[in-house]
């Protein structure tokens, strides 16, 4: 009976200890990022470029997944109301028949942007893989992020931590019992960007640079 009360002790302990981390962390990116998410096109700055958080089209239900199309919106309101002049989608590629950057790239072409105006980094594996390769590989030490506001908050906490100046525009959020499931991961998506800074996590990949005329 008193190993088990002792087991019971230290997984109380440990569970308050992994809470107690949880809710650090997510205040620590949230305050990073306070002031620096914008809703309104108009309350922003020019910036030349504007990044493009990648996330899967369709979901496995075969509906269109609203995270997506919420941000090719965003990034066809920032281009058009002139606040940014180029357009980086940065998302997954890790297989050949899984290409998050060309298929945002298809949809914004759709919407009016010249293709020109858009880059695509096939190695955006993570958030902290974005954020670091868009200094690391093309060069930017400022940009907007663009996704929904807790994902800004978090790309914004890394780039900080990078020597980045970021600021965010949120695109559409969801509600209801797909956007709770969302935000849920998301606490743990918070305390695993506190943890990389920390252990000064790098990018899976680097490699050539690319200009950004």
């Amino acid at each position: 009976m008193k190993r088990i009360i002792k087991y019971t002790k230290r997984l109380f302990f440990l569970f308050i200890l992994t809470m107690g981390c949880i809710v650090i962390s997510n205040y620590i990116v949230k305050q990073t990022a306070k002031s620096k998410t914008f809703n309104t096109v108009s309350k922003l700055e020019k910036h030349k470029v504007g990044l493009v958080l990648g996330a899967v089209k369709t979901l496995s239900n075969g509906r269109i997944n609203l995270y997506y199309k919420y941000r090719v919106d965003a990034a066809v309101a920032l281009y058009k109301a002139n606040k940014i002049d180029y357009i980086l989608v940065s998302g997954d590629n890790g297989r050949k028949t899984y290409d998050e950057p060309s298929t945002f790239k298809d949809d914004l072409i759709k919407q009016g942007i010249p293709e020109s105006k858009i880059y695509l980094d096939y190695a955006g594996f993570r958030t902290l893989d974005s954020v670091v390769r868009a200094k690391e590989i093309f060069g930017l030490t400022s940009f907007i992020v663009i996704s929904q506001e807790f994902h800004n908050q978090r790309a914004i906490y890394l780039a900080k931590h990078h020597d980045i100046n970021a600021v965010g525009f949120n695109a559409k959020d969801i509600t209801g019992r797909y956007g709770l499931k969302t935000r849920l991961r998301e606490y743990i998506a918070k305390t695993k960007a506190v943890v990389d800074i920390i252990f000064n996590v790098k990018p899976k990949f680097l490699g050539e640079k690319i200009k950004i005329v």
